[in-house]
């Protein structure tokens, strides 16, 4: 069962909200909890008590406390990187301040019943991924790696180095054959490096800044790409 929490300070677009996730839990056959919050106040003092939300639509323009702040509750204060958080809106424009908080998207209001239907689809994927392993061998051992401990994959001539929050790790391959088969958070910034989005605390235009002060180059070929993909994936576009 996925917990799903509707906050938005308008009780109508919480009640529209909540009628297309119990349709997209009947037609999907998913069995999903709804609860509904009104303040960010309201939700933070929810998730204080110790409650967990695996998904989280979320308004940005909240009265008090803004969505953004609630956000980096989330991320920054409770640690946590797990919850799946959609961030609803009546305008664009945010993309920088929505990145730190890692969403798994933006919405604009009016929002239409197949673009929530969309992302629960990927929030549904990444949820089951995040409990899936990676998975490689060297010699003749194999060993497994939760997605969601990869901080990111660098390419070292033949072999391929795996940073976690456990250490690091090597197998021979090529960063090429590893990365369509990645799940949406990992990006690939330059031909020696894959990272984990969850784990960057900031991207320019030239570098990406990770959680633990590392700093890695984004090459020339990938900053265009790079750039629109953070675009789309925080301004709908």
């Amino acid at each position: 069962m996925y917990r799903v929490g509707i906050c938005d300070d308008g009780e109508q677009i919480c009640a529209q909200m909540e009628k297309i996730v119990q349709s997209y839990a009947q037609d999907r056959i998913k069995q999903m909890e709804i609860m509904l919050f009104y303040s960010g106040e309201t939700i933070c003092d929810y998730l204080k008590q110790g409650n967990r939300l695996d998904i989280l639509f979320l308004d940005i323009e909240l009265f008090e406390m803004s969505g953004i702040q609630v956000g980096d509750f989330i991320r920054n204060q409770l640690q946590d990187r797990s919850t799946q958080i959609i961030y609803i809106s009546g305008k664009s424009g945010y993309a920088m301040e929505l990145f730190k908080m890692q969403p798994l998207d933006f919405l604009v209001k009016p929002i239409a019943d197949e673009k929530v239907y969309e992302v629960l689809d990927r929030a549904d994927k990444e949820l089951q991924r995040a409990n899936t392993m990676f998975e490689y061998r060297l010699g003749k051992d194999f060993f497994r790696i939760p997605y969601g401990q990869i901080r990111m994959f660098i390419s070292y001539g033949r072999k391929v180095e795996i940073a976690t929050d456990k250490g690091k790790f090597e197998y021979y391959g090529k960063l090429k054959d590893l990365k369509e088969k990645l799940p949406y958070d990992f990006l690939m910034i330059h031909q020696s490096y894959i990272v984990n989005i969850n784990f960057v605390r900031r991207f320019t235009y030239e570098e990406a800044e990770l959680m633990d002060d590392t700093i890695l180059t984004i090459s020339r070929p990938y900053r265009k790409p790079v750039r629109q993909e953070l675009l789309r994936r925080y301004m709908g576009e």
